[in-house]
């Protein structure tokens, strides 16, 4: 399998230490998410060569989610910066018969305010094979559901395979 092409957001992941509740907490533990990074690393980790596409603000939070990339492998040269914050996502941990709760905080992130033309598909594509994406990209806003869409479309006519991973949510 040769370079395959992840698309979509990723997050600021805040979640309490262990089981504890929202309520209960008072620090919170911080790293990154999102369903398209999860399947670069996963990828990267059986060594399949990855990109994964999205943009972050140029700032210091920016900056540690692409060192955060990179510890994984994932390759983050085609990520652009602009906009003025990153998603957020608050996960409170299930316990026993207590299902997990998370909570999202990404309307006007970077990625949501994205723009067609933006990202030069030509050039992401490039050695690319494969182009994967997720549900929840094109439900961000309209913006990204049409650069989703530039994508997928520039993805095909080049004759990449192109898969989607539907990734229901109910929030």
């Amino acid at each position: 399998m040769g370079k395959v092409v992840t698309f979509g957001e990723i997050m600021l992941r805040l979640n309490p230490p262990g089981f504890l509740r929202f309520g209960q907490a008072g620090s919170f533990e911080v790293s990154f998410g999102g369903g398209e990074a999860n399947v670069s690393a996963s990828l990267a980790g059986f060594g399949i060569e990855t990109d994964f596409v999205t943009r972050l603000p140029k700032n210091d939070l920016g900056d540690a989610c692409l060192a955060y990339l990179r510890r994984y492998g994932i390759g983050t040269s085609k990520i652009l910066r602009g906009g003025s914050r990153i998603g957020i996502y608050f996960l409170e941990n299930g316990a026993v018969q207590r299902g997990s709760k998370v909570i999202y905080d990404r309307e006007g992130s970077s990625i949501a305010t994205i723009q067609k033309g933006m990202l030069d598909w030509d050039a992401i594509f490039a050695d690319a094979d494969w182009f994967h994406w997720t549900g929840i990209t094109p439900a961000v806003s309209e913006s990204l559901c049409q650069v989703c869409l530039e994508g997928i479309l520039k993805a095909r006519e080049k004759g990449l395979t192109v898969s989607c991973d539907l990734n229901y949510r109910a929030k």
